[in-house]
C-alpha cells in the first residue's frame, strides 16, 4: 500500500511538471507566431495599398543548415510502469528545398537525454537516441510551419542491485513545429515529437519494454 502511494505521489507530481511544460511552450509558440514579422523586420502594421501585391514568403527557406537544441522529454516503459523523464538536449542538421511557398527536405539529429526513473531497486534510463526524418512545410512571411515524420533509434539501460542491461532500440518518429527567421541565416524553432522505439527484451526485469517518448524542444539553426 505504501508503495503504491508513492508512486502515485510521484505519477501526479510529473503530470503536474508535464502541463506547466507544455504550457509554457505553448505560450512561447504562440508568442513567437505572434511577434514573427517584427522580429524578421517584416511589413508595417498599417494595411497595403489595394494595388500591392500578395504576400509571398520573405525569406528562402533552401539550403544546409545546423543547429542546436534544448528541451524536455516524457517517456513510458512497460517495466514496472517506470516513466523516465528528464531535459534532452542534442544537435541537427538537414537540407531543405523550396517551391514557392512549400518547403521539402530531410533532417537527422543526435539528442543525449537525461530521462530516468526509479522504482523500488530497478532504474530505466533512455541515456541518448536519434532520428531521421523528412519534413514538409509551408513558409509564410518568414514563419515556416512543417510537419515531420521518419526512423527513430536509441539506448534504453536498465539497472537492478548494481547490474545494468544496456539495449539499442528501433522505432519511428512524427511530430510537428514552427521555425521563425530572425536574420537571413539565423532561425529560431519549436517543435513537438513522439518517438516510439520498439520492444526489446530485458533479462534483468523478465520481460520485454519499448520506450515511448513526448518531447518538446526548442531550437537554433543556422543557414550557410
Amino acid at each position: 500500500m505504501a508503495i503504491a502511494g508513492v508512486a502515485a505521489g510521484q505519477r501526479a507530481e510529473r503530470l503536474m511538471t508535464r502541463t506547466v511544460i507544455l504550457a509554457v511552450g505553448v505560450a512561447v509558440i504562440a508568442a513567437s507566431a505572434t511577434r514573427a514579422a517584427d522580429l524578421y523586420g517584416g511589413e508595417p502594421y498599417y494595411a497595403p495599398a489595394p494595388y500591392a501585391a500578395a504576400p509571398v514568403a520573405a525569406r528562402n527557406w533552401a539550403g544546409p543548415y545546423l543547429g542546436a537544441n534544448l528541451g524536455y522529454q516524457f517517456a513510458n516503459t512497460t517495466v514496472f510502469g517506470i516513466e523516465p523523464n528528464g531535459l534532452v538536449g542534442g544537435v541537427q542538421g538537414g537540407y531543405n528545398w523550396q517551391f514557392d511557398q512549400v518547403v521539402i527536405g530531410g533532417e537527422a539529429d543526435f539528442q543525449f537525454s537525461g530521462a530516468e526513473e526509479t522504482f523500488a531497486r530497478y532504474k530505466f534510463s533512455n541515456p541518448w537516441f536519434g532520428t531521421a526524418r523528412a519534413r514538409l512545410g509551408y513558409a509564410l512571411n518568414n514563419i515556416l510551419f512543417y510537419g515531420t515524420a521518419g526512423l527513430a533509434f536509441g539506448q534504453g539501460q536498465l539497472e537492478y542491485l548494481g547490474a545494468s542491461k544496456r539495449h539499442t532500440h528501433a522505432g519511428w518518429t512524427a511530430g510537428a513545429g514552427m521555425e521563425v527567421g530572425l536574420t537571413p541565416n539565423w532561425s529560431a524553432r519549436a517543435e513537438y515529437l513522439y518517438v516510439d522505439l520498439s520492444d526489446v527484451n530485458y533479462v534483468l526485469a523478465g520481460m520485454n519494454t519499448g520506450i515511448e517518448s513526448n518531447i518538446l524542444r526548442f531550437g537554433l539553426n543556422y543557414r550557410f
